[in-house]
């Protein structure tokens, strides 16, 4: 029952959002219909009663409803959109007061009105209806804002208050389409009032000549049929690009194509058959991770100017079958090393789809020419057992290079190995001077590094070694298991081909479910949809799930138990959000070293740098993957 309610009440809130946007979309194309008539306003009345007395008696508010008697018994207007606007009024009211009261007053409008449009200024009577409540207020600079799409008086990650922002904007724009306009007066700590004017006796479309202008309206240099000025778009339709799935035989070269854009995917796909290669294409991510894993392409190629590429390519690299497959992105230039980090095995700035297709296989052709991999271990990698070692050179597709520190530099430059490990003892001056040095030299920023941190960094070397892997294509492991996990990722070893061992102790890191037994979550996340999901999937693998509403929540519940070994910590949260939850616990000292995993639904470009910054370590985007974050998890308490 409970996951009925909870999947029931996701799903309203999802259609609700669904319906606003596409609500906004319509009045932009100026394709919104009204369906003008007669709206009673004893009934209108009654229906908002009806409404929102449960809710004010809920939150132990006052509610009042003030007709005007001098009122005429109904109006026209378009009932359906009349009710939108209050719904998105009062809904506000009530969400914005703690104390005190909320109030209709629906009235005529009288003497000079403070409105713009001309169809108010000549209708021959204005009815007025205000929403006003007691609540937080907004500040003056704050009250155009709140009217845009997607914005509230406090757009912050820590916004105390949830909403996606749009339904002020969407009210604004019904109400002009209605003839009318809404206006907003209020004060920090004091309240707000919301009012909205309509004409008396909206004219409606069907009356000959009586359209009125407001509710006719195209957008700004609109012709009616979706275009602008009268310019028509052409795009190539995506099914036109046919791809070679039904004709793949046994030995054929795979290239998988993932791209948003029809017509740079048609260009690489002729370009791939150009080069002997028969041709996968998908449009979308989850598409092309399901094609990766049926077909196991020789290359993949990904196409990030919808903004997903970073998405995908860490579910490729999370994936045993899908994990070692050469991937090459195509992108904007600040992506490159956020990439080549994740196991991109090359990365091209904005090329044609045709170009990016010629280097990718000129990278695979060099590959495939190199049958061994080369492996450096700076200091002879001194922090390392013998089995580690064995495990880092067993089979014979990795050479593995010592090379001694003083001269480390200058052996990389002279010979650059595929992938470089170096250890991070209690001397780390010498490791951040090398990493200095190579930072500095364009041959070797996007070499892969490892650096090996066996016992644990205190906050001042952490910091450091944070602000030079900025510039560098560079990840840091603390265990031997994640030290042979991600060597196998930068040097592209076929899991299925490794020695048993390695294949062993690898399926381990992933697989066990043993790890997950009484250790101590903390989810930290303020939807308790979120934490009802994540705590029924972790409690089902023997872990025991706290949680909080937010961030200093968080932070008392880990003081309250200081066992706890891992927190998944949502970034949106009210009053402090997860950046700040996740500095305020690693400036506490017994928590330096404690396994945090962001969640968050944004995405953005620069959002996983940003988490990890701030303390995190590791991120992942909502919707959660179950099966990725498990993996996570596994690595983290693993280690």
């Amino acid at each position: 029952i409970e996951f009925a309610e909870t999947i029931h009440a996701a799903g309203n809130d999802l259609l609700a959002l669904i319906n606003d946007i596409l609500d906004l979309s319509k009045v932009e194309a100026g394709k919104m219909d009204l369906n003008l008539g007669q709206v009673p306003i004893t009934d209108l009345c009654e229906d908002v009663e009806r409404a929102f007395r449960p809710v004010a008696e809920q939150n132990g508010l006052g509610f009042t409803i003030d007709q005007d008697e001098a009122l005429p018994a109904a109006f026209v207007t378009d009932e359906q959109r009349l009710q939108q606007i209050l719904r998105n009024l009062l809904s506000n009211a009530f969400k914005f007061t703690h104390d005190g009261s909320v109030t209709l007053r629906i009235a005529s409008a009288q003497g000079d009105l403070p409105v713009h449009g001309e169809t108010l200024r000549m209708a021959d009577g204005v009815i007025a209806l205000s929403v006003t409540d007691t609540g937080v207020g907004i500040p003056d600079d704050k009250l155009s804002l709140i009217f845009e799409a997607f914005q509230q008086a406090d757009g912050t990650t820590s916004r105390k208050y949830g909403g996606t922002g749009l339904g002020l904007s969407i009210s604004r724009e019904i109400a002009r389409l209605l003839g009318g306009e809404i206006h907003a007066t209020s004060a920090p700590g004091v309240g707000s009032t919301f009012t909205l004017y309509l004409p008396l006796a909206a004219r409606t479309a069907d009356a000959p000549g009586e359209a009125s202008e407001a509710l006719v309206a195209l957008p700004a240099g609109g012709n009616g049929d979706g275009g602008a000025g009268g310019q028509e778009t052409s795009f190539l339709p995506f099914d036109s690009v046919h791809d070679d799935r039904e004709a793949i035989a046994a030995g054929d070269r795979i290239l998988l194509l993932i791209a948003h854009d029809a017509e740079r995917a048609a260009a690489a796909l002729a370009a791939a058959r150009e080069a002997g290669f028969r041709a996968l294409v998908a449009r979308r991510t989850p598409i092309g991770l399901a094609l990766a894993r049926d077909f196991r392409p020789d290359a993949i190629l990904i196409f990030a100017g919808d903004g997903r590429g970073d998405i995908l390519l860490g579910q490729l690299k999370q994936h045993p079958d899908t994990r070692h497959r050469p991937v090459y992105v195509v992108g904007p230039a600040g992506g490159r090393l956020a990439a080549l980090r994740a196991g991109a095995a090359g990365y091209f700035e904005e090329p044609s789809g045709a170009e990016a297709v010629r280097r990718a296989m000129e990278d695979l052709e060099r590959r495939s020419a190199t049958k061994v991999r080369r492996l450096a271990l700076v200091e002879d990698g001194f922090q390392l057992d013998p089995a580690t070692l064995t495990l880092l050179g067993a089979g014979d597709d990795v050479d593995v290079v010592n090379i001694a520190r003083d001269q480390a530099a200058k052996l990389l430059h002279a010979a650059p190995p595929d992938c470089a490990v170096m250890p991070l003892g209690h001397d780390s001056a010498w490791l951040f001077a090398l990493l200095e040095e190579i930072g500095g030299d364009d041959g070797l920023r996007e070499l892969p590094l490892i650096v090996y941190t066996a016992e644990p960094m205190d906050r001042e070397a952490r910091r450091r070694l944070e602000a030079l892997a900025a510039g560098l294509n560079l990840k840091t492991v603390s265990s031997p298991e994640r030290l042979v996990d991600e060597t196998a990722l930068f040097l592209h070893r076929m899991e299925a081909k490794l020695p048993a061992p390695t294949r062993k102790l690898l399926g381990q890191l992933r697989t066990a479910d043993s790890v997950f037994h009484g250790k101590r979550i903390l989810v930290v996340d303020d939807d308790i949809r979120n934490v009802f999901a994540l705590a029924s999937a972790l409690e089902v693998r023997g872990m025991k799930v706290q949680f909080a509403e937010n961030g200093r929540e968080g932070i008392e519940r880990l003081k309250e138990n200081p066992d706890i070994d891992l927190v998944l910590l949502d970034v949106m949260m009210p009053e402090m959000d997860g950046y700040e939850t996740a500095r305020a616990i690693r400036n506490m000292p017994r928590f330096e070293q404690l396994p945090i995993i962001s969640l968050t639904a944004k995405a953005m470009k620069g959002d996983r740098d940003k988490s990890i910054r701030a303390g995190a370590s590791d991120y992942i985007t909502k919707p959660v993957d179950m099966d990725r974050l498990l993996s996570l998890m596994r690595v983290w308490l693993h280690g």
